[in-house]
């Protein structure tokens, strides 16, 4: 049988092509007669001869493929000379330019194969699908097709302020709460500020529980250190971060906040739930940051990389756990509360769950307080980061807070104001802190930092400087307390820094000057009152 099937293959092979010559032809129709005094049908048309097809590429930018190869344009080698197609220095970072067949970047990744391509608002390369919300990781959430065009320059930075977005939803907590708080009518990952910011990552990917890293790597250079010892390069911060919605509690968020660089700690926890539908809330956390700003916002949104730690450090000491409630205040949300309660043991509390008992005192400490926030013009968070990355709209508004604190070596009231103004590539930050200390003789503590942002080429390099002080009155002595409480040393800093942006908002390398004078210390005769410091610092903030 395999014979007769290869010799059948074989005498196919070898048939000729053409009509065998008795093959005999189909009977034809006899023709109709022409009826009389019609004029004599006229012969076929002659075909028009066909123009030859191009032997090049002659056009490289008419999107039309001139010799027929199947390429167009840059795609064709006969174009890989040409001026059009060499690459600009600009990043694969819309439609336009993921759609022109040119290594933009120069990666040697073109068009729909540069990773840049696959990110968000960029159609081009996804087919027929369309982005809408539906069952997707963010249901509702609004598709990259009902996205403003991106033309020229633009990138989907550029839309948070702009196309009718309020710019007030820039961090994790307020993108995860269920509320439109910049009442724009995006709320959460529909928001541009919450799809768009890349420091914002709770949109980003599957929802449930994420992470996030901070890794600094720096080499710092103290200028008053005897030169042998004045170098100094380790990893300056190490933050991991584990955050998302609490299982089965919608709106919810929860944050665990650790640092590496030198032991393993958590430094701060955040569980937060909602109250009904209007924005209001209830939280506990580890008793970090009640007034201040500088200590709940994270290492990567620092503009001189470290917070001014003069600015609260003898106001805010830490508790072992505070829980707090707030919301707005009607419909707009230009004005929010918030009121809090903390405790802890401890002379000064440490990290979470952790004590730090002087002379084994084991008095309790307790803080209360409320803070009321204005948005005067825009909306913005106390959560919110300093950088600026793409220009910024007109934001103005301010924190106001007071508490009671009582510590096992004193008691105070303490009185706290923010204010934030920010417009296209400035943005100016001021903080004040005032205590009045019940003993020691009635003493008035007070410290100020006032901080500017400038975004000298957008996307690309920023500026940023600071300037602030802490000051005290004298203490008289007082035993009531267990011992004396030592008056803190007056402070004076300034610190100037630069940022270059090398791979969008994620990768940051940063140089900065610091400069502070401290009051000389009594009780040590080889006190430094002069401290100065050159740093340069690479980060990675995801």
């Amino acid at each position: 049988m395999k014979r007769f099937i290869l010799l059948s293959l074989a005498v196919a092979a070898l048939a000729p092509t053409t009509p065998i010559a008795w093959a005999q032809p189909a009977p034809q129709e006899p023709a109709e007669p022409a009826p009389e005094g019609a004029e004599p049908e006229a012969p076929p048309a002659e075909p028009a001869p066909e123009t030859p097809a191009a032997t090049r590429e002659t056009v490289c930018d008419d999107r039309r493929d001139e010799d027929g190869d199947g390429l167009v344009d840059c795609a064709d080698a006969d174009c890989f000379e040409a001026d059009q197609c060499d690459a600009g220095g600009q990043e694969e970072r819309n439609d336009e330019r993921c759609s022109d067949w040119i290594d933009n970047d120069g990666d040697s990744a073109i068009d729909c194969d540069d990773s840049d391509c696959q990110g968000p608002g960029i159609t081009v390369c996804r087919g027929s699908h369309t982005g809408h919300g539906g069952g997707g990781a963010h249901p509702g959430v609004e598709g990259e097709d009902d996205l403003p065009e991106l033309t020229g320059d633009m990138t989907v930075e550029d839309l948070i302020g702009h196309f009718g977005d309020a710019d007030g939803e820039r961090n994790d907590l307020v993108c995860s709460d269920g509320v439109d708080n910049d009442g724009d009518g995006r709320t959460d990952c529909a928001d541009f500020g919450c799809r768009f910011d890349p420091q914002v990552t709770v949109c980003q990917g599957s929802p449930g529980v994420r992470f996030g890293v901070v890794a600094g790597v720096g080499a710092a250079y103290d200028l008053e250190a005897p030169a042998h010892s004045a170098m100094d390069v380790r990893f300056t911060r190490l933050q991991l971060r584990a955050f998302g919605q609490i299982p089965l509690i919608e709106h919810s968020f929860f944050l665990l906040s650790t640092r590496w660089e030198k032991s393993p700690r958590l430094t701060f926890a955040l569980f937060q739930v909602p109250l009904g539908d209007a924005g209001h809330f209830i939280g506990v956390n580890s008793g970090n940051g009640s007034l201040s700003t500088g200590l709940v916002v994270s290492a990567s949104k620092q503009p001189l990389l470290d917070p001014p730690y003069y600015l609260y450090s003898a106001f805010e000491q830490g508790s072992g756990a505070a829980v707090e409630t707030g919301g707005p205040f009607g419909d707009s949300g230009r004005l929010k509360w918030r009121l809090f309660v903390s405790g802890g043991a401890g002379g000064f509390t440490g990290n979470v769950g952790g004590r730090f008992l002087p002379d084994g005192d084991e008095n309790f400490a307790w803080a209360a307080g409320g803070q009321l926030q204005i948005n005067f013009l825009g909306y913005f968070d106390r959560f919110d980061s300093a950088f600026i990355y793409a220009p910024e709209p007109l934001t103005f508004g301010m924190l106001l807070g007071g508490m009671y604190d009582v510590r096992p070596r004193e008691r105070y009231p303490a009185f706290n104001g923010y204010v934030l103004f920010k417009y296209d590539r400035l943005l100016l930050r001021a903080e004040s802190y005032t205590k009045y200390v019940i003993d020691y003789g009635g003493a008035f503590q007070w410290s100020w930092n006032a901080q500017t942002s400038v975004l000298v080429v957008p996307r690309t390099l920023m500026l940023a400087a600071d300037v602030g002080q802490f000051y005290s009155q004298d203490f008289e002595p007082n035993d009531a307390f267990g011992g004396s409480l030592r008056r803190p040393l007056d402070h004076f800093e300034w610190r100037a820094a630069m940022h270059w942006y090398w791979y969008r908002n994620i990768g940051v390398l940063s140089l900065l000057y610091r400069e502070a004078h401290i009051e000389d210390n009594p009780d040590r005769s080889d006190d430094e009152t002069l401290e100065r410091e050159l740093r340069l610092e690479g980060q990675f903030r995801f």
